[in-house]
């Protein structure tokens, strides 16, 4: 989607201004070409329809801001579970064999600087962008390093069990993450979310009131409110993609901190 990946200053001037004004603009000639008393003459049907619709569009947009809202929180969650995992591999390698910690040192490394190098610019193209294949790579060949690697008592063998569930904890974040670029909101949620707020506010249009300036503010009202609502959701969809987005800071702090390490012991 266009919105998603657009500046946030862009999204913001079309949903909350220039939208806005094309309802009131709109309002204003449904006023003029009706006049006021063919429109205050639906006032009592037409009030009545308006608050089921409106009430109907307010539980369905608050539904799909909190869903948007809990999906954005937990790309972040899932951005700190893969750091998090990789930081607790990289102190569990300082108590392997040398080569065995030294290998997999390197691939961790090689792994978070693909994540944050490839998987991130792909992430921000949403369901279009492809995963970093180096950072794929490395993966494998953390689990080969893993095991090639033969314990010689049971500290050994606890030791190899608990990366190797680190191992996987990263891989599933990792995999999460990849599958919420792609957005939460499905195209049919979307034509509902948008058609809904046309519906909602073209409702107003019908209403007649004698304060005609009165009137017209209200409608620019009720549409800032929903076009901020649809702004929101169209913001935070992607977590990995426009101005507001989930960043990889997490990753580039254990790479930064534990993978300039040159020797593992």
């Amino acid at each position: 989607m266009f919105f998603a990946q657009a500046p946030l200053w862009l999204s913001s001037l079309i949903f909350l201004v220039v939208l806005p004004l094309v309802a009131v603009a709109a309002h204003a000639i449904v006023r003029r070409h009706f006049g006021i008393n063919s429109l205050r003459a639906n006032n009592e049907v037409a009030s009545a329809k308006f608050n089921t619709i409106g009430a109907a569009y307010a539980v369905l947009l608050a539904f799909a801001v909190t869903v948007v809202w809990e999906k954005f929180n937990a790309a972040e969650s899932l951005v700190t579970q893969e750091a998090s995992a990789a930081v607790t591999i990289y102190r569990l390698a300082k108590s392997l064999p040398d080569d065995t910690g030294s290998a997999l040192h390197g691939t961790i490394n090689t792994y978070l600087k693909a994540a944050i190098e490839q998987d991130w610019p792909a992430m921000a193209h949403g369901r279009d962008g492809r995963p970093s294949p180096e950072a794929t790579h490395a993966l494998d060949e953390t689990y080969a390093v893993l095991l090639r690697y033969s314990p010689v008592d049971g500290r050994g063998e606890a030791l190899l069990n608990g990366i190797l569930h680190q191992l996987d904890q990263l891989t599933d974040a990792r995999r999460g993450r990849i599958a919420a670029a792609g957005g939460s909101v499905p195209s049919v949620v979307w034509m509902v979310l948008v058609g809904g707020a046309f519906l909602t506010i073209g409702f107003t249009f019908f209403l007649g009131t004698e304060n005609f300036n009165a009137q017209m503010l209200m409608t620019g009202a009720l549409s800032v409110l929903i076009f901020s609502g649809l702004l929101l959701i169209v913001t935070v969809d992607h977590p990995f993609s426009g101005s507001v987005k989930v960043q990889p800071e997490a990753l580039e702090f254990v790479l930064t901190h534990f993978g300039n390490v040159a020797n593992p012991r």
